[in-house]
């Protein structure tokens, strides 16, 4: 469940990416830790995203999140760029990680299974398609869950 707060972070967060040549893809507020975790990835669309993005971004996004004062008490602000384990969402990262491995979860069982691996081939208007050990596999969207990047591309 996305805490309250997120759509207003992403709404303050994304023009401050924008002015620094980033794109903001995604924002979690992890309340489960102590201090609480303010997660924000980023992206450049550009190249890879290094270091030096996140740390910009800290740099121009902590002192505008300090004058809003949405958190009460002590957190951690992060900054990242996605990677393993993240969730595909857009159409941009669809295509960004065509041919690298994934995890299908799905709503409901697909030939007995509610979980696939395989890589990427493409997601269209009707499906996520994936290779399957040289099998092409098609998982219907609207039993799709998400789908994670992951370091394994075979399930048995």
């Amino acid at each position: 469940m996305t805490h309250p707060v997120i759509p207003q972070v992403l709404e303050l967060a994304r023009p401050i990416g924008a002015s620094l040549g980033l794109e903001v893809v995604n924002a979690t507020f992890l309340t489960d830790q102590a201090p609480p975790v303010l997660r924000i990835d980023i992206r450049h669309p550009a190249q890879d995203t290094g270091l030096a993005d996140c740390e910009r971004m800290t740099q121009a996004l902590a002192p505008a999140l300090d004058a809003v004062d949405w958190f009460p008490g002590a957190y951690i602000l992060e900054i990242s760029s996605p990677g393993l384990g993240e969730e595909l969402l857009t159409e941009r990262d669809f295509t960004t990680f065509q041919g690298f491995p994934v995890r299908v979860e799905l709503h409901q069982p697909y030939r007995g299974r509610r979980e696939w691996q395989g890589r990427l081939l493409r997601r269209d208007g009707e499906a996520v398609v994936l290779n399957r050990r040289g099998r092409t596999v098609r998982l219907l969207r609207a039993w799709v869950m998400r789908v994670v990047l992951t370091t394994d591309d075979q399930d048995d």
